[in-house]
Parts: C-alpha cells; sequence; structure tokens
C-alpha cells in the first residue's frame, strides 16, 4: 500500500506546485449543443479486440452522430491500459486479452483523429471482482472488503464484490489509478459510474468504518438497520467527500479535464447505493452528470426522467444534466421508435444531450443514428 501512495504523491505533486483547493470551477469546454456519447465496454462487445475493430468502432460512432466515447478502462481488477500501478501492485499491468497492446491510446488516437472526445470511463469502481470472493484485490488486502451487518464479504446483486469506500486506503488506490490515466494520456475526461463512488447500502459494517462512525459519535456504533437514513445520510456523505478530493487530484493535474459521472437514478441510487448526485453538481464535485435512467417503457422513462430533473437543486445545474439511455443488454433491445421518444422526451425536459449503453446498440438502431439523430 505504501507504494500506492508514493506513485500516487508523485503523480499529482509532480504537476503541481501548491496545494490546490479541494473543488475547482467548471473549465471543461463541453460542446454547445450538448453530450451525445456512447459507452464502449469490453463485455458482449468485439469494440476493443484489435486495432482495426477500434477503427470501425470511432467510425460507426462518427456516422451515428457521437461526439463522445466513454471507453472502459477497468474492470475485473483489471485495467485496460498498461498500468505501472497495477503491475506494481498485483504483477498484472493489463487485462491478459490485451498484453502488447493499448486499447485506451488506440481509442484516444482514432477518436481524436474524428474530432471526438475520448474518456475514460472506470467501471467497476469500488466493486473489487465478480463472483471471485474479491478477486486478486482483496486476497492481497483483505482489510479492504466492504461488510455486511453480519461481517459477510459485501456482494450485491450481479455477483460484485465490493471494497470498501470508505477507509483512506482504498479511496488513495482508486485515485492513483485516476491519476495515473489523467498523468500519462491525452484523455478528454475521467469517468465513474453506479460504482464510482458508491456503495451497496448494505455495507458499512467493517472495523475501520464502524470505528471512524464511533469516534464521530460519542463512541455510540452504527445502527444495525442499514437503511436508517442517518446512518445512509453519513455514508453517503463520506463517499460524496471521496468525490470532491478525487476531482481536486485530477484537476491539480489538468484543470480542464472533464470529471464527469453516470451514476443510479435519484433517489433511488442514494438510498440504495449511497449516491447523491444532486449535491456532487451543487458543489461542483464533477462537470456533469448522466444518471442511468435505463428503461423499456416510455411511460416509465418520462417519470424517471422528470424525477431526475426535479431532484436539481440548482436551475443553474440543468446544463450539467444528461440522461443515460438504454439502447438494449444482449438480446433484449430497444427498437428504434422507442429510442426516438425518448430523446424527444430528452429535450423537451431541456436535456441538451444523451449518452447510451452501450455501442452495439448503434448497429442494431443504425437508420435512427445514421438518418434522423441527433434532432433538431
Amino acid at each position: 500500500m505504501k507504494k500506492i501512495l508514493l506513485l500516487l504523491a508523485v503523480l499529482v505533486f509532480s504537476c503541481a506546485i501548491e496545494e490546490p483547493p479541494r473543488v475547482y470551477p467548471n473549465k471543461p469546454v463541453i460542446a454547445e449543443d450538448g453530450v451525445k456519447g456512447v459507452w464502449v465496454t469490453n463485455v458482449a462487445s468485439s469494440a476493443l479486440s484489435s486495432l482495426s475493430s477500434i477503427k470501425e468502432t470511432v467510425q460507426i460512432c462518427k456516422k451515428s452522430g457521437m461526439t463522445d466515447i466513454y471507453v472502459v478502462v477497468w474492470n475485473k481488477a483489471r485495467t485496460l491500459y498498461p498500468s505501472t500501478i497495477m503491475n506494481t501492485e498485483f504483477g498484472i499491468p493489463i487485462m491478459e486479452a490485451y498484453s502488447g497492446r493499448d486499447p485506451l491510446q488506440e481509442m484516444i488516437t482514432e477518436g481524436h483523429k474524428e474530432n471526438m472526445k475520448v474518456h475514460a470511463w472506470f467501471e467497476y469502481g469500488f466493486a473489487a471482482s465478480n463472483g471471485q470472493n474479491g478477486g486478486i484485490i482483496l486476497q492481497k488486502y483483505p482489510q479492504w472488503s466492504a461488510r455486511d451487518v453480519n461481517k459477510n464479504l459485501l456482494v450485491s446483486s450481479g455477483g460484485f464484490e465490493w471494497m470498501n469506500g470508505i477507509n483512506p486506503e482504498v479511496q488513495n488506490f482508486m485515485k492513483s489509478l485516476v491519476v495515473e490515466v489523467v498523468t500519462k494520456y491525452d484523455v478528454d475526461g475521467v469517468q465513474g459510474d453506479d460504482r464510482l463512488p458508491a456503495m451497496p447500502v448494505e455495507g458499512g459494517y467493517d472495523d475501520f468504518t464502524v470505528q471512524l462512525y464511533k469516534n464521530e459519535h460519542a463512541g455510540a456504533a452504527p445502527p444495525t438497520d442499514a437503511k436508517n437514513a442517518d446512518w445512509i445520510d453519513w455514508r453517503t456523505n463520506k463517499l460524496s467527500d471521496f468525490f470532491g478530493d478525487l476531482t481536486a487530484a485530477v484537476k491539480a493535474v489538468k484543470p480542464n479535464m472533464i470529471v464527469s459521472s453516470a451514476p443510479s437514478v435519484y433517489p433511488w441510487g442514494k438510498t440504495n447505493y449511497l449516491q447523491d448526485w444532486p449535491t456532487w453538481l451543487s458543489k461542483k464535485y464533477c462537470d456533469y452528470v448522466i444518471p442511468q435512467v435505463y428503461r423499456y417503457d416510455f411511460d416509465a422513462y418520462k417519470v424517471t426522467l422528470k424525477s431526475q430533473v426535479t431532484a436539481l437543486k440548482s436551475s443553474a445545474d440543468r446544463s450539467k444534466l444528461f440522461a443515460g439511455v438504454l439502447l438494449g443488454v444482449g438480446t433484449n433491445n430497444n427498437s428504434s421508435e422507442l429510442v426516438e421518444k425518448m430523446v424527444n422526451e430528452n429535450r423537451a425536459n431541456g436535456i441538451g444531450g444523451e449518452v447510451f449503453f452501450y455501442f452495439e446498440g448503434l448497429k442494431l438502431n443504425s437508420e435512427y443514428f445514421t438518418t434522423k439523430y441527433p434532432p433538431k
């Protein structure tokens, strides 16, 4: 762990002589007509499997009207770029399937040729592994584990096994990876999602967090009810504070770097994953948010989208709110007609852009994206 702290210190402070303020003004240049983006992942997609695939991916994105590509750089306890930190800590510099390549650099090169922004998407965030009992990270650092009230390793739906995002060592590890990307690459932005910063509400019962809570509550232990409102607020605020620190570290290296988030929808995201994105915007902890308004039904989409707009703490934040739109997962895909209705609903609510999950859906809805999107 000392190696991680040293690497982080070198990465940040070599580019910042003075200690920066924790929150920076919004400096990144975002297109006047908003963000029109897509997530590119290595799951159920061959978009990153080779340089030729990346070139094809970028061309499809360009023809589909995309302005921004959010490419995965962190999942399954692996990076999709050669990481000095991961090599030093775990002896695995890059996900094995991409050994000898640098998919992130390839995407940046090809995307910038077409004047598209490329963002490094840290998909797994504080999730250490999936179906691997914590994987290589928690095997080496078991004290980083998030725990439920019974002291079991915290596992959420889908089999994700969690690190404790309130633990400073975990925070520094995650921060070191983000700062590494910002320092080494000409990337336009970095992004967390429904796992960064986040923790399932059942967590917070590890020894570190319990003791921290006691220190701040005159020795009283945390409530055993994981959904106690005050207990939710306390943990949520700790994660929000970390996001502010992370953004400050990023902006210390590159002040114009875009820091964005694609969290769960509010308020569900707060009561289930301790994510309070309206506060992130109001405190300028990120430049914009893209709540995952993932719905297969238009009426449900309308209601959920409206609730996200209502959650804004200031009308000035409206321009920093975009919509995460679901194209489909696996064989369950939304029709072009439904996608068009959802995009039009965004505009009707003053939402100036959206990001689509995920890239393969652009191909399935190619007629819409190449002839009708973006709408005037």
